[in-house]
């Protein structure tokens, strides 16, 4: 190569370097500083968006939409680490004051260093559920930041990795917090509307069905098919607002995610609304969807079949209405100190043909302290579907031998549901963790979920 060439060969690498020397200088100037300094240059970067929201910052935390519902809760950081907060978990919606600090690890993160609203979620002691005894509500109170978007501050919860956004709150987020609370009574469902719910699903062409089931405790609904061979379901935690509920994970109707649903206090119902047509409705039925023959097991001629409703398995079943339970309640309430009711076990068509429901009492220790049985026959009113228990006598006893005695007045309100003259709905329950049945009046908004033994 000739000496001419190769010093115009020099001379574009060199300018070719030096170009790209000058626009990288903003890159290599953000390496200039050690990773110490680019941790305090982010955690006073986080505190500074902290600060810098008029009325704070809103979060609805869900700690496990798998099996928990959504927490709101608001925050308004001060100067010096003071924090203050409310929040929708129970019904104090008051503001609690407490400390924050920015602290340093491997990441920045965001730490509620004294107790406060969000430490709720943590605590371990705190359960809603036997399943959940030793895990309280799955939340945490540090959260891990990954900066912010759209006026959002990203962060993600230490101990779970969940992802979650703190928003610009308003003066009227903190004024319409109580409303939340308002808003269980309308999710559980009052008794005087049907007992029956569903989710309706509308892609625009065509509509699908699921039946809805709601846990108050958790905050979580099951929403299962009714169409026959279709086994899809939708199972989601629910946070409220002021107006509905917010659901995650999204209700997934075609190709869109619906997760605000708007409360109608005409119909009971809550929408959400798409384009194109797409909704999805929780909305209430006057019957169960989907009328089975399921029924016909209990019938005479058919095997010994026993079900059980059980203090510590079915007890806190989102199948339970709310009139089971408050019948289950003032009957407990009736009973000497340490007492209660712990099963309600259907039989049917035992050896000598008999049919009873064993109401079994026990103690503080689990010790079973007394039995009652009440004797019926069956009957089924084809067309609806249902069965009907007329009474017989009273016993505490399965022998032959064993006496009639008056029926126990403490068992009246409840045994009346289930010797309802109308009749019973018997059908196989799906969504919970394990077999299930549930018995519901035909004109009443009573259920009860039992176990099968079979």
């Amino acid at each position: 190569m000739k000496l001419k060439n190769i010093i115009n060969y020099l001379l574009v690498a060199f300018l070719t370097i030096g170009v790209g020397s000058c626009n990288n200088n903003d890159e290599d100037s953000k390496f200039d500083q050690t990773p110490t300094q680019r941790l305090q240059a982010r955690q006073k970067e986080l505190n500074d968006l902290l600060l810098s929201s008029e009325f704070g910052w809103k979060a609805v935390y869900f700690t496990d939409n798998t099996q928990l519902g959504g927490y709101t809760h608001l925050f308004k950081f001060k100067n010096g680490g003071l924090v203050d907060m409310a929040s929708d978990f129970d019904s104090d919606t008051a503001t609690s004051n407490s400390e924050y600090q920015i602290q340093l690890g491997s990441t920045v993160s965001l730490v509620f260093t004294t107790k406060n609203r969000i430490h709720l979620l943590s605590d371990s002691d705190n359960y809603p559920t036997d399943a959940l005894e030793g895990k309280g509500y799955k939340g945490d109170f540090q959260f891990l930041y990954y900066g912010q978007e759209n006026g959002e501050i990203i962060f993600k919860t230490n101990r779970a990795f969940i992802e979650l956004h703190f928003v610009k709150a308003t003066a009227q987020d903190w004024a319409d917090l109580p409303k939340n609370i308002d808003m269980i009574a309308n999710v559980i469902g009052a008794p005087t509307r049907p007992l029956f719910r569903l989710l309706e699903t509308n892609d625009g062409t065509t509509i699908h069905q699921f039946d809805f089931n709601f846990s108050d405790i958790t905050r979580f609904a099951t929403a299962n098919s009714v169409e026959s061979g279709s086994s899809m379901s939708y199972n989601m935690g629910i946070a409220y607002t002021p107006t509905g509920i917010i659901v995650d994970p999204a209700v997934k109707v075609g190709n869109q995610k619906l997760t605000n649903f708007i409360y109608d206090d005409a119909t009971g119902a809550f929408t959400a609304t798409g384009t194109n047509n797409v909704t999805a409705t929780i909305k209430y039925s006057d019957s169960p969807l989907m009328l089975t023959d399921d029924y016909k097991m209990l019938l005479a001629g058919n095997p010994n079949n026993v079900y059980a409703y059980i203090y510590n398995l079915t007890n806190t079943a989102s199948t339970n209405s709310l009139l089971f339970k408050t019948t289950l309640n003032d009957l407990n309430a009736s009973l000497p100190t340490g007492a209660q009711l712990t099963r309600i076990q259907p039989w049917f068509n035992n050896a000598n043909g008999s049919n009873y429901i064993e109401y079994r009492f026990g103690n503080a220790s689990g010790a079973t302290i007394a039995r009652y049985y009440h004797y019926f026959t069956v009957t089924e009113d084809a067309q609806k579907k249902v069965i009907i228990l007329n009474p017989l006598q009273w016993k505490t006893s399965t022998l032959s031998t064993a006496p009639s005695i008056t029926a126990p007045v403490f068992l009246k309100e409840l045994d009346d549901q289930l010797m309802n003259p109308q009749g019973l709905y018997f059908i196989e329950q799906g969504g919970l963790p394990y077999p299930a049945y549930t018995f519901t009046g035909v004109n009443s908004n009573f259920r009860m979920t039992v176990y099968p033994f079979q």
